[in-house]
């Protein structure tokens, strides 16, 4: 509960602004509860109401929200060891993988012996009771922005909650994570894709340019440490 209040504090005005958008809809509210439930795709929920506004089919639907999303592929690779062993609730825990909910998994501490059953299966259950709060928070907030759009509730300026969350995290994640390259890297291609890419191109064009990047830097990682184990003298015993 402690480690997911920054997440809450976000969730609950978020998901109470996706419920009042979606009233805006010729559409029963409870189909926007049960997007929630069943979808939870956070700033994807957004984009479906706004293509459902305009008149958009299934297929425009899927894509939009396909590549929207795209950047969770990338989260769960990081992820896979991390649920290998969570048996029938790994399928949850994907279904839940949020970009609030990675930002906390991925600060977590891994359990010291990888070996360990037991520490492992603990790691899993604490994962598993984030991953639920979380989606716990969206769906208050929807139910909230349901019952708020029957009393005309004004909902500007409500959606700074995700920039604010966003911030939170990524201080969270800076004092829990021993590295800070990555955040310089993150800056760096940030603004490097706000100078050279239009604003609908940013959000890809920054992912692919930061995986690159990484994988750059991953690859000459290997090299030096494979050059310095061969440069490495044997001991007679060897």
């Amino acid at each position: 509960m402690r480690q997911t209040l920054p997440v809450m504090f976000g969730y609950l005005p978020l998901g109470a602004a996706f419920g009042v958008l979606f009233t805006q809809l010729s559409l029963s509210p409870w189909l926007g509860l049960l997007m929630s439930l069943v979808i939870l795709a956070g700033a994807g929920q957004f984009l479906v109401v706004a293509l459902l506004g305009a008149g958009a089919g299934v297929t425009e639907l899927a894509i939009a929200t396909l590549l929207l999303n795209s950047r969770h592929l990338f989260y769960g690779l990081s992820l896979l060891e991390r649920f290998r062993d969570a048996g029938i609730a790994k399928v949850y825990l994907i279904f839940g993988l949020t970009d609030e909910t990675y930002s906390l998994l991925a600060s977590l501490p891994r359990s010291g012996d990888r070996d360990d059953i037991h520490a492992r299966r603990e790691d899993q259950r604490l994962m598993l009771r984030i991953t639920a709060l979380n989606q716990l928070w969206w769906v208050l907030g929807t139910l909230m922005g349901l019952a708020a759009a029957q009393l005309n509730f004004d909902s500007n300026g409500i959606e700074f909650a995700l920039t604010a969350l966003f911030v939170v995290l990524g201080i969270e994640q800076w004092y829990a994570l021993r590295e800070r390259w990555p955040f310089v890297l993150g800056l760096a291609v940030t603004f490097t894709g706000l100078w050279i890419l239009p604003n609908d191109q940013l959000l890809l064009g920054s992912i692919a340019g930061a995986c690159l990047l990484l994988l750059g830097h991953y690859a000459v990682h290997k090299r030096r440490t494979a050059m310095a184990s061969t440069h490495t003298p044997r001991s007679p015993h060897s």
